[in-house]
């Protein structure tokens, strides 16, 4: 009799252990969903968006690359929440099955990723920068992705090369555009009845200090995005661990679903 009622103990502990383990679940991943919602929303917002922030964006490359990265996150969320509230609340052993599959693969892409970043981490020297500059920047032709993406960085940061305006010696710009020492992108510009307009372009592009900006782009972009590196840092080690949990979870609800 004893040992029955122990019995009947264990079972209806792991019973609310699993319900609860359901209901964490389900919670957990309704939050990835709306996050999920909110990134597609915005995505698709500024795509469609009458007013003309969409030719705004689409005229800056890293703005226009930033707004499909974010649709895509939005969608794998939306999706991955989706599968993960269905799978829990339906006890669908399925859906438990292919959400932790799905996760499984993001932290081995994750982890991948990671692994490639630290074997290629030469490639984010100053160095290799300088020498790609040098060999592959063209100046004023946009239909180049390479020479594009550059300008776009020199304006937004208000830069010029890699370390300084330097860099432009010997370079293939100098090669095509003889006659001016840097690119019209390191020239600076002062604010005029809310449009920007440069100060003095002729004497920029001849190399006059007073009128072209002065600083690396390398610099610039470290020190602008040195607090947001360390955010992402710490973000990027939340969220593999809330994967891993997230796994477990799904597994234990997998195995415990009769």
């Amino acid at each position: 009799m004893g040992q029955g009622e122990a019995s009947a103990r264990g079972t209806a502990m792991e019973g609310d252990c699993l319900s609860c383990i359901k209901y964490l679940m389900f919670v957990f991943n309704f939050l990835i969903f709306l996050g999920g919602s909110f990134l597609l929303g915005v995505g698709v917002w500024v795509l469609v968006d009458p007013t003309g922030f969409r030719e705004i964006v689409a005229a800056n490359p890293l703005l226009f690359t930033g707004v499909y990265i974010i649709l895509g996150l939005g969608g794998m969320l939306f999706l991955l929440g989706f599968l993960g509230c269905c799978g829990a609340i339906r006890e669908n052993k399925c859906l438990l099955l292919f959400f932790f599959m799905l996760i499984l693969l993001i932290f081995l892409a994750e982890l991948a990723a990671a692994i490639l970043a630290f074997i290629f981490r030469e490639h984010l020297t100053r160095e290799y920068f300088t020498k790609e500059l040098k060999r592959h920047y063209q100046g004023y032709n946009n239909t180049d992705v390479f020479t594009s993406t550059w300008n776009a960085i020199m304006t937004t940061f208000d830069c010029c090369g890699v370390n300084s305006p330097e860099d432009f010696k010997d370079s293939l710009f100098r090669m095509i555009n003889q006659n001016h020492m840097v690119p019209e992108a390191c020239c600076q510009r002062a604010s005029q009845t809310g449009e920007l307009a440069y100060i003095n372009q002729e004497q920029c592009l001849l190399g006059n200090m007073m009128f072209r900006n002065n600083k690396g782009c390398y610099s610039a972009v470290v020190d602008y995005f040195e607090l947001y590196i360390y955010v992402a840092g710490a973000l990027a080690i939340v969220v593999l661990t809330i994967e891993l949990f997230a796994m477990v979870f799904a597994m234990c609800l997998f195995r415990g679903i009769q």
